[in-house]
């Protein structure tokens, strides 16, 4: 399959089908964006109610999902011609395009007992083929999840990039006033969808990190005094929190190394803050670099772990630096006005992710590994700690639009010109994806 990946500025080109489906494409040009029309009749039932209603809100996840990241546009199902049963066995592509429909999906959902079947199929309209066909099963309690799964296979058929419809993220959900103020663990799909908290709210805790198989989060926890900040892993799988280490200082920012064997950290004391690493096993720490008067926080290895990015104030105010994995040879990328934070390297490896403060306005920004191709995709009263979808194409952050407004957690896409605010019971903080 042929395909442009997203363009840096202002250009974003996906061809999605091979060249004899040259019709279909997306195409984002100086901020002119036109989503691909696509048509998703209400999937078959087979004439039961209970699996129609199923199927029901199976369609919805699905058009929620594709419209939500900005590249398509759901066709009026008022204006719908063919049911999907007819669809599944014979599109009648003439008609569709008078809709000026250029995707068009159609589905069957089958259930026994505690088991659901779901076929669809992916239709290219203009070139009257069918781009893709899959059945999938699960448990009838995971309908759900088993939507978004679809969702990504037809991203993907039309984009060539994964999709990340099927994602969790794992937040800090605020409640209360400053005097009785609630932090937990929380974690959701990706929409907000599937809402569950993973801490109680007795003690405070920041910044939590997924591990690279998700099956770990690693956070900081504040303690009953709330003057001991420790760092702990939560084993998903078990339920259980394991300390991991406890250093002097009151900012630690944890992340997992690619391979999860280890975990990256910053920790202060004295007015000073170094990098450290942990073994997850041996509990070990190593120290990599040894700031006495200024800061080094906020590390993030790319995707491959032969480097890392970090913010660093050893220039004057604080600014982004790229260095060896070991902490040696480190050098600045950032050299716009204000102070830099939060760097994050995408999943792609081909941008970094930052958060910005200029004049009193914040920003979420991207540039190359190198410092080049610098641009700001969000600006506002408080904006920071972003995090990547799994596929390098949307960003997620904490935003508060004013001194006096709640704390929320808000997504964009990597070209600035879709955002898009994640439902949450309440406040929420620190989100990873």
């Amino acid at each position: 399959m042929k395909k442009h990946l997203f363009g840096y500025i202002f250009l974003v080109i996906f061809s999605i089908v091979p060249p004899a489906l040259a019709e279909l494409q997306i195409d984002v040009t100086e901020g002119t964006f036109k989503p691909i029309p696509v048509a998703i009749p209400h999937f078959d039932g087979g004439g039961n109610p209970g699996t129609m209603n199923l199927a029901d809100k199976i369609v919805e996840v699905i058009k929620n999902d594709l419209t939500n990241c900005g590249l398509f546009k759901i066709v009026d199902p008022n204006a719908y011609i063919q049911n999907a049963r007819d669809v599944m066995h014979s599109p009648k592509y003439p008609d569709w395009k008078i809709l000026n429909a250029e995707v068009l999906v159609g589905g069957a959902v089958r259930q026994n007992g505690d088991q659901l079947q779901v076929e669809f199929r992916v239709f290219d309209i203009y070139a009257e083929k069918t781009l893709k066909g899959l059945q999938k099963g699960t448990k009838s309690s995971n309908w759900r999840k088993l939507a978004h799964q679809i969702a990504d296979e037809i991203y993907e058929v039309l984009t060539g990039d994964k999709g990340y419809f099927d994602s969790r993220v794992v937040y800090i959900a605020e409640q209360g006033g400053e005097l009785n103020r609630k932090y937990r663990l929380a974690i959701m799909d990706y929409d907000g969808e599937n809402h569950q908290y993973v801490s109680s709210g007795s003690t405070r805790v920041l910044t939590p990190r997924f591990s690279p198989d998700r099956s770990k989060i690693a956070y900081v926890d504040f303690g009953k005094n709330d003057k001991t900040p420790t760092l702990h892993v939560h084993d998903l799988n078990t339920g259980r929190s394991e300390t991991m280490t406890s250093l002097e200082g009151q900012r630690m920012s944890p992340r997992f190394s690619p391979h999860g064997d280890h975990l990256i950290m910053s920790a202060a004391k004295d007015g000073a803050a170094s990098l450290y690493t942990v073994d997850i096993r041996s509990k070990k720490l190593n120290k990599l670099t040894q700031a006495k008067t200024t800061i080094d926080v906020a590390p993030c290895y790319s995707p491959d772990g032969s480097k890392i990015v970090f913010t660093s104030d050893r220039g004057g105010k604080p600014q982004i630096y790229i260095g060896d994995a070991n902490g040696s040879n480190a050098e600045r990328i950032s050299f716009s006005e204000g102070r830099y934070d939060n760097p994050i390297w995408s999943p792609r490896g081909d941008l970094i992710a930052f958060t910005r403060m200029n004049r009193g306005t914040f920003y979420i920004g991207v540039m190359r590994p190198d410092g080049s191709g610098e641009r700001m995709l969000d600006a506002g009263y408080l904006l920071e700690g972003p995090t990547w979808s799994p596929n390098g194409r949307e960003i997620m952050y904490t935003y508060q639009s004013g001194p006096h407004s709640k704390s929320g957690i808000r997504r964009v896409d990597i070209t600035g010109f879709h955002k898009k605010d994640v439902p949450i019971p309440g406040e929420g903080s620190y989100p990873t994806w």
